[in-house]
């Protein structure tokens, strides 16, 4: 499993609460939810090293 870093990150209620019913309806948690969501921001951008992958698929 690769090193995780943790870090505090300050998010408006309304858009939390959009995350964790996304996270819910795709039976994940809000932190893999946004872990998910940031990773597949990268890919999208060519930002993401060619040797990761976007975890739980494209849904």
């Amino acid at each position: 499993m690769a090193k995780k870093k943790v870090f505090a990150l300050r998010v408006d209620d309304d858009i939390y609460a959009a995350i964790e019913r996304w996270a819910a309806d795709e039976f994940r948690s809000t932190n893999g939810q946004l872990e998910w969501l940031i990773a597949k921001a990268l890919k999208d951008a060519g930002r993401l090293p060619k040797s990761r992958s976007v975890q739980g698929g494209d849904k």
